[in-house]
């Protein structure tokens, strides 16, 4: 067995977790911890009796690193070394150290979370931050520090932001660093033409891989975004280079393929492996010299906006082209082709999945867990929590969570699928209607990737049950689900599909407005082209959309009829009364509707508006347009009332846009009877609304800690501008200069806690100069004020200590008659 980076840190590795519960590991690429570390550990004492489970992002580097740790012990596979994921699992009774894909973790840890007979865990290329990574830590460490304070956890990477880590594991936890064996690469760019036919690409590709081959000596790995990609250019390179092994390697294939992909060619022929990114790490490509790298990547985003799931082409980060580049040095010196300009710029770092996914599937672990609060568990980076709002909205929706974030009955029904919460919905649902093997079927169709991106589902399923042997993918997932629901994979109709797609997509629901265009159910509109089969139909239902929630597109989709719909959805066969506001035609509108939300499929005029319901339409209204129209009285008050609640918190209300949006039904609702137009709501005196919901004590401390106004030592009460309050900062009093003789220091407001900021205006307002320091002012800035507005306003005091001086609002004409006629003047 050749001698690894690695080994000389073994030993190091098993100190740091017998002394400690967690432990870091930054290892770099090619130092071989995916498949030495976790054997080494089977012989710590901590381990002795328990099992190992090594963690790994990609289904494909789970089978590949298992099969390669087997044979480092000349075993089979399922003795001491096996492996688990979703389907598929080679464990045996002698099995001490699991290869698991990520989501296997919180499956058993919803199942067990003590983890009996767990020792450890090891978090292999944990820099990918996938969501199932994410999540599996953050509940590992609330079952170690709740349960299992024995539970021994590692979090392995070539690149570790290892700061963050020591923060969520604790500064104490050890760090071991080991350096990884490469050799020089040497880096060429060759940009593409930007061409109209994706084959066009391909075949340049080609031309790349064909100057590669004469360049140098070696395997040649080619890393491509995706399966589609990849089988273009296998196409091409069958036609143009017919004596190379032109191997696949991707997520699809079986093990004994994949494996194929990583071996030297029986026959001896020069190999080029086509991989996605896959081949960035985790698995070695024994032989290759030289990679070539398309430097795209597919990903899905998620629009919390729109609530829909893209699967996005972009441009890698600087570090996974880094990690791609440093394939070609693995065993030997290399050369790296970048299929882009050298001046393209690059993002150093991807964003982790928790950041741009689909939250649905974490908001129901985290119900499953017990937890409504996610700041209770630790997180490397915490769920957003827009993205986490609508996947917890959409979980109510059907019918999975309560208004408390709790699982249902319905939810803990779903439990038992491993799949997307809607799937889990779909297939609860079918059970109550008798038609679950058409619904295994079917979310076996939507989990794969094996078929067109545009399809009639409907057909596709056909297709599929006719000749099983051609979709071979989908039909191990199909009778993998039948098995768990005790039925056989035989479909004799398939009137359900439709109705089964509406259960897990409700606001995906689309009614014709014209051929290709579709209102969907949950807002918005979305389009088929003309000539496409569906593009007739006046109801269906879209399981992918392309993301755009105003002119969204479809792509896999099924009729559904309204007598299906109304099963499922029993609003639908009740009048409902709807009053809104029409922006058009600047009024009320109302009319009975047989409807859900967006999708009215009948509709009748009103006779009159009950006034709850036209209360309901101007608020809706109201926060639709997320701005309430408050006067300059209003907003004074808000902003004085947001200085307090900003210097003492509770129990000084949040009065902001948006908390007041949110409340509108308690404080505005009520003093809405007889209105009937938006216009007329701003002329409400809302100010008072305001200040009479707060009770009498409350009043008397906003008059004494933030007075309306204040008296200046000429005797001029002036009217402090607190409207900056409302963005965090502090009231302004703007004041002529000479009112302000004799105030040795600016006067404070909240108890004391702020000085407002002064604006020094001359005798004709004009300002002059901004402080908080009125003495400082006098000391040092008001000679020369003085010396520039003497000739300018000589019929105004300017006098030279204006500290002694008598504070006046008048010129100096008037105040020497008001002084002779007996008038006082004010002094400090």
């Amino acid at each position: 067995m050749p001698v690894l980076p690695i080994d000389e840190h073994l030993a190091a590795i098993a100190g740091a977790l017998d002394a400690s519960a967690t432990a870091l590991l930054v290892a770099e690429p090619g130092a071989g911890k995916t498949t030495r570390v976790p054997l080494a550990l089977l012989e710590a004492d901590w381990c002795r009796e328990g099992t190992l489970l090594l963690l790994e992002p990609r289904r494909v580097a789970a089978r590949l690193a298992a099969q390669h740790m087997a044979d480092q012990l000349g075993e089979a596979l399922g003795e001491t070394v096996g492996y688990r994921m979703r389907g598929e699992s080679r464990v045996g009774p002698r099995t001490r150290l699991e290869v698991i894909t990520q989501g296997v973790l919180t499956r058993l840890l919803q199942d067990d979370p003590l983890l009996e007979g767990v020792a450890g865990i090891l978090f292999d290329e944990f820099h990918e931050r996938s969501l199932e990574a994410d999540l599996g830590l953050a509940l590992t460490l609330d079952v170690q520090q709740g349960l299992r304070e024995d539970l021994r956890l590692l979090v392995m990477s070539a690149t570790l932001d290892v700061a963050a880590l020591q923060v969520l594991l604790g500064r104490e936890a050890p760090v071991i660093e080991c350096a990884g064996r490469s050799y020089p690469v040497t880096t060429h760019y060759r940009p593409l033409r930007t061409v109209r036919h994706r084959q066009d690409t391909a075949r340049q590709q080609a031309s790349v891989v064909h100057e590669a081959l004469a360049a140098a000596d070696g395997d040649v790995l080619v890393i491509l975004p995706g399966v589609a990609e990849i089988r273009r250019l296998a196409g091409v390179l069958a036609e143009r280079e017919p004596s190379l092994a032109v191997l696949e390697l991707h997520g699809r294939l079986p093990l004994e393929a994949q494996r194929r992909a990583l071996q030297a060619d029986p026959e001896g022929r020069r190999r080029v492996v086509l991989a996605t990114a896959i081949a960035e790490s985790s698995v070695t490509v024994d032989g290759v010299r030289i990679v070539i790298d398309a430097g795209r990547e597919r990903v899905p985003m998620f629009q919390p906006r729109s609530g829909m799931t893209r699967l996005a082409t972009r441009h890698v980060n600087r570090a996974s082209a880094d990690q791609r580049r440093g394939r070609a040095g693995r065993q030997a010196p290399g050369i790296c082709y970048r299929l882009w300009a050298e001046e393209l710029p690059l993002v150093p770092h991807g964003e982790p999945e928790i950041r741009q996914a689909d939250l649905a599937p974490l908001a129901f672990e985290l119900a499953r867990w017990g937890i409504s609060d996610v700041d209770s568990l630790r997180w490397v980076t915490p769920p957003p929590a827009a993205a986490l709002a609508a996947a917890r909205e959409l979980l109510q929706r059907l019918g999975v969570l309560d208004t408390q974030l709790y699982l249902t009955d319905l939810g803990r029904r779903c439990v038992r699928w491993p799949t997307h919460p809607r799937l889990a919905a779909m297939l609860e649902h079918a059970a109550e209607r008798r038609c679950m093997a058409l619904a295994c079927a079917l979310v076996a169709l939507l989990e794969s990737r094996d078929g067109e991106r545009e399809e009639d589902l409907v057909r596709a399923l056909e297709q599929r049950l006719a000749r099983p042997a051609d979709y071979r993918a989908w039909q191990r997932d199909a009778k993998r689900l039948c098995r768990s629901a005790g039925v056989p994979l035989a479909v004799a109709s398939f009137e359900e599909v439709g109705e089964l797609l509406a259960v897990a997509f409700p606001e995906r629901i689309a009614q014709q407005l014209a051929v290709g265009r579709f209102r969907l159910s949950g807002g918005g509109q979305a389009t088929l082209p003309e000539g496409h089969p569906l593009a007739h139909s006046e109801l269906l239902v879209a399981a992918e959309l392309d993301g755009d929630a105003t002119a969204a597109r479809i792509y896999r989709a099924a009729p559904v009829s309204l007598t299906r719909l109304e099963a499922c959805f029993p609003s639908l066969a009740e009048w409902q009364e709807r009053v809104e506001w029409s922006e058009q035609e600047g009024r009320l509108l109302g009319e009975q509707v047989r409807a859900l939300d967006a999708l009215v499929v009948a509709r009748r005029p009103m006779t009159s508006l009950p006034p709850e319901a036209v209360r309901g339409a101007l608020l809706a209204s109201l926060k639709r347009n997320a701005t309430l129209p408050f006067d300059d009285v209003a907003d004074q008050l808000r902003g004085r009332v947001a200085l307090l609640r900003r210097e003492f918190g509770e129990p000084w209300p949040d009065w902001s846009q948006a908390a007041l949006l949110a409340r509108l039904d308690d404080w505005l609702g009520p003093y809405l009877d007889g209105v009937t137009r938006l216009e007329a709501i701003a002329r409400l005196p809302l100010g008072r609304y305001l200040q009479d919901s707060l009770d009498w004590p409350r009043r008397e401390r906003l008059a004494e800690l933030a007075p309306e106004r204040m008296t200046l030592p000429s005797g001029n009460a002036v009217r402090l501008d607190y409207r900056p309050c409302l963005d965090g900062e502090d009231p302004l009093l703007a004041a002529k200069l000479q009112e302000l003789f004799g105030w040795q220091a600016t006067p404070r407001l909240a108890d004391g806690r702020v000085t407002p900021l002064v604006h020094l205006l001359s005798p004709a307002r004009r300002p002059l100069q901004v402080t908080r320091d009125l003495a400082s002012f006098w000391a040092n800035g008001y000679a020369e004020v003085r010396k520039d507005m003497r000739g300018r306003y000589p019929k105004h005091p300017w006098p030279e200590d204006p500290l002694s001086a008598a504070a006046t609002a008048r010129t100096k004409r008037r105040s020497d008659a008001a002084s002779n006629s007996g008038g006082t003047r004010h002094r400090l």
